[in-house]
């Protein structure tokens, strides 16, 4: 039986995905096609054997290994996860989140609460449709591909990465490969890094395809991959990511932070 794969339809996801969605590792996986919610659903149930997860969902699904060194990750600005206030940020009362993914989620309010010292707001689960947000909230959490279409108009916007690292001066790890205890990946490991070196030789072909999708120019989204993300799980990274879940932890957010175990076959 093939392994069972949960894969981010996001932008920032295809460079990892592309060995398998469009090169020779094609139907090498029994794929399917998720929201980053969904795909950490699919894994704690069961329903897949391997996942690209929201790193906080790591700590909310027991047993998990993470395999090493490969990531969506941003070292600076990530450019796709916003957000955006009509008003200054100590009048801000009530925030529209995209839940797609909860990383994101979790990410806005350490910097709300935590760094901006902003207590008194609500969060409001909405599609993501950035202007509709936008009308009827304070300001909007907007992630994934509605971030490269934000309406332009007086608004204060935010980059959840740079925010993080002007308060850090770490990066942030958004997403990792996670899989369920007891799958045997021996034969399928090498495939995941193989995957993601043809999606960096082939960013090209993806800016331009995408940008055809996307209504974005191939030029943005080639320099969104090139110089926005990382796709490595390096040291600094993981740094990154285990103060984010020590703060997590402070905040009430996650009860408690489980050390990150990797695969090994």
């Amino acid at each position: 039986m093939k392994i069972k794969v949960s894969f981010i339809e996001y932008l920032n996801s295809v460079p990892l995905g592309w060995g398998f969605l469009n090169g020779p590792y094609k139907d090498i996986f029994d794929l399917t096609f998720d929201k980053p919610s969904q795909c950490a659903g699919h894994l704690s149930k069961g329903e897949v054997d391997v996942g690209l997860i929201p790193v906080v969902e790591y700590q909310r699904i027991p047993d998990l290994l993470v395999l090493p060194d490969i990531s969506i990750s941003s070292k600076h600005k990530v450019k796709s996860v916003l957000f955006v206030s009509k008003k200054p940020l100590e009048r801000i009362k009530r925030i529209a989140v995209d839940s797609s993914s909860r990383t994101s989620v979790a990410l806005l309010q350490i910097l709300v609460q935590k760094f901006y010292n902003i207590s008194s707001v609500s969060y409001h689960a909405e599609p993501p449709n950035p202007t509709k947000m936008l009308e009827l909230y304070d300001a909007a959490l907007i992630i994934g591909n509605a971030s490269l279409s934000v309406p332009s108009g007086p608004y204060d916007v935010y980059d959840l990465a740079y925010e993080w690292n002007r308060f850090t001066g770490l990066p942030f790890v958004f997403a990792f490969w996670a899989v369920r205890p007891k799958v045997d990946l021996k034969e399928q490991l090498e495939v995941f890094y193989q995957s993601r070196e043809q999606g960096l030789k082939e960013v090209e072909k993806i800016s331009d395809i995408y940008a055809e999708k996307l209504g974005v120019p191939s030029s943005d989204i080639r320099d969104y991959i090139l110089n926005n993300l990382d796709y490595s799980l390096d040291q600094s990274n993981l740094r990154g990511l285990r103060t984010f879940f020590e703060i997590a932890v402070e905040m009430g957010i996650i009860p408690h932070a489980v050390p990150i175990r990797f695969y090994s076959n």
